[in-house]
């Protein structure tokens, strides 16, 4: 089956996602192994007032989640393929990830930044607040041109 025809916006949005990806994709390594550490959730989980006992289990499994997002903000790399795939995988993993501004509790981000300032909440609002942008570009034009990639109808 040959894919649809480009459109003026093809190409751009293509290149934004490239770009979204290979910052969310750093910000991701940053957060995932240098921001997140059993201090920081030591202290996020004394700040929310609960048994900072279990934070090596907690950082087990923030670890692998943020793995999941890691690899999902690399697929976005394909995007200058033009594949619908492609598309669907960037548009659920940045919907998603937008969700972390109001699912991460408070806590983590006031333990973050008593720690490192406001450089511990740059990868963070980076990933998830540019996120959030991408996923309204990618949804507003699909929208508008009905098809992955801004592509024209065919025929």
């Amino acid at each position: 089956m040959s894919q649809a025809p480009a459109t003026a916006w093809t190409r751009p949005l293509q290149i934004a996602t490239v770009v979204c990806s290979l910052v969310f994709t750093a910000g991701t390594i940053l957060q995932n192994f240098l921001i997140i550490d059993l201090e920081m959730l030591d202290r996020a989980l004394r700040l929310a007032g609960a048994d900072p006992a279990g934070a090596p289990g907690f950082l087990t499994g923030l670890r692998v989640v943020g793995c999941v997002y890691l690899a999902g903000n690399a697929v976005g790399l394909l995007a200058l393929r033009g594949k619908a795939w492609t598309f669907w995988v960037v548009l659920a993993v940045n919907v998603t990830q937008a969700a972390g501004v109001v699912v991460i509790p408070p806590a983590v981000f006031d333990a973050s930044a008593s720690l490192y300032g406001p450089a511990g909440l740059l990868p963070s609002l980076i990933t998830d607040g540019g996120a959030a942008l991408l996923s309204l570009v990618l949804l507003g034009t699909l929208v508008v041109f009905r098809r992955p990639w801004a592509m024209a109808k065919r025929g």
